[in-house]
């Protein structure tokens, strides 16, 4: 194994998650201590996208129409932004010098049949970012689970299992850890037994939607409209009745369902709803489908990360429907020393590396796919890709480590 890769290796990990503000950063030193692969995380950002390319995306979502130019000029106009935001990670966060940048990019089309995942389109053209950097990029990480029959999310699993398998063997019971972004997503990780891990439903998606239609601002600051309400109970009811949350996993999700027009069809037909009701009622949504995932589990211990963690009415609803007996305790990413806000940054990180090392990227029994498999496609960068010999299959768990100094 080249000695980059065992000590002090750099990853930039780059993605834009569901809810579309921007580029989540990180930078991460990587490196394999036998069978442990230790993190040590640099440093995140927050890059918001240009407000023409924040439109421009959110106009092409499902269930808009749109055309192969704008979805070319998106494609670049991603490319350069994530660009843009991999130069700044390797400047402000990686001390100057990166070895790799890891892209997640863009989901814009999660394409699910009959439960079965077809393809997925993630924008965010990695050839830019290897000309502005002159780093090798590893991207379109999700296309070879699909491929191999999985969902290709969530990837978060890949990070969870490693990072949380010495906790649940520690307290003896399941733990999840549950990411709040556009959409929720929970992995179980339990002693000895296959990690699960799925998209519970929606979590910023339908409250952001409500949240612009009543306010005109992007999202519920602070959750104040939503602690200020009450929930309806006869929308609660309708929301809940979606086969989507009675379904088996593996599954996923995303604003292809869980859009305006799927809250349209739920209000319909009701007495009016308050703003402050509406928010209310999608927040106990979120915090009622994610407890009931944790209660079918077993779990004892919840993890969080991601924007809804910010988001206090959610984490309020969320401590009151987690299962009391036994009593679930929940925490925060960051307790754990892995920081929330850019964690699916760094799971960005460690997929690229991972890839880089010749490790498989995928937890099969998360995503559904036939078998484990090498993520990814490696864009050189400004010379010629020089892989390490590979580490070998056996990477089993991941340690945060503190950054020195």
């Amino acid at each position: 194994m080249g000695m980059r890769t065992s000590h002090g290796f750099r990853v930039v990990g780059l993605i834009s998650g569901t809810s579309i503000d921007g580029i989540d950063v990180a930078a991460a030193d990587l490196h394999a201590e036998d069978d442990t692969v230790v993190l040590t995380p640099l440093g995140e950002l927050d890059v918001p996208y240009p407000e023409p390319l924040r439109e421009g995306l959110l106009a092409a979502l499902p269930p808009n129409p749109c055309t192969a130019g704008e979805l070319t000029r998106l494609d670049t106009g991603v490319g350069r932004a994530f660009a843009d935001a991999a130069r700044r990670g390797a400047a402000e966060l990686a001390g100057g010098s990166a070895d790799l940048v890891a892209s997640l990019g863009q989901t814009v089309f999660h394409w699910v049949e009959g439960g079965t995942v077809r393809g997925t389109l993630q924008l965010g053209q990695p050839a830019w970012i290897a000309e502005r950097t002159g780093l090798p990029v590893c991207a379109d990480l999700r296309a070879r689970d699909v491929a191999a029959g999985g969902h290709g999310a969530p990837l978060a699993s890949t990070l969870d299992q490693l990072w949380l398998r010495g906790l649940a063997e520690d307290t003896g019971h399941p733990v999840a850890a549950l990411n709040l972004g556009g959409i929720a997503n929970i992995t179980v990780v339990a002693a000895g037994e296959p990690v699960i891990a799925y998209d519970t439903g929606p979590a910023n998606a339908l409250l952001d939607l409500a949240a612009h239609r009543v306010t005109g601002r992007r999202s519920d600051v602070d959750g104040r409209l939503a602690l200020a309400g009450s929930v309806r109970g006869d929308l609660l009811v309708r929301l809940l009745a979606d086969p989507y949350f009675a379904a088996s996993p593996p599954k996923s999700t995303g604003k292809e369902h869980f859009n305006a027009a799927y809250l349209d069809t739920a209000t319909a037909g009701l007495e009016p709803i308050e703003p402050a009701d509406l928010l209310a009622t999608l927040t106990e949504l979120t915090a009622v489908t994610v407890a009931d995932q944790c209660r079918r589990h077993g779990v004892t211990t919840v993890i969080a990360s991601g924007g809804g963690v910010a988001n206090p009415a959610l984490m309020t609803a969320l401590a009151r429907n987690l299962p009391a007996v036994p009593n679930t305790v929940l925490k925060t990413s960051d307790d754990l020393g892995l920081p929330g806000a850019g964690k699916e940054a760094y799971l960005t990180a460690l997929l690229g590396w991972l890839t880089w090392c010749g490790v498989p990227g995928t937890v099969p029994s998360a995503t559904g796919a036939r078998g484990p498999r090498l993520l990814g496609a490696l864009v050189p960068g400004a010379g010629p890709l020089t892989l390490p010999a590979p580490l070998g299959g056996a990477v089993t768990r991941l340690r945060v480590a503190v950054k020195a100094g």
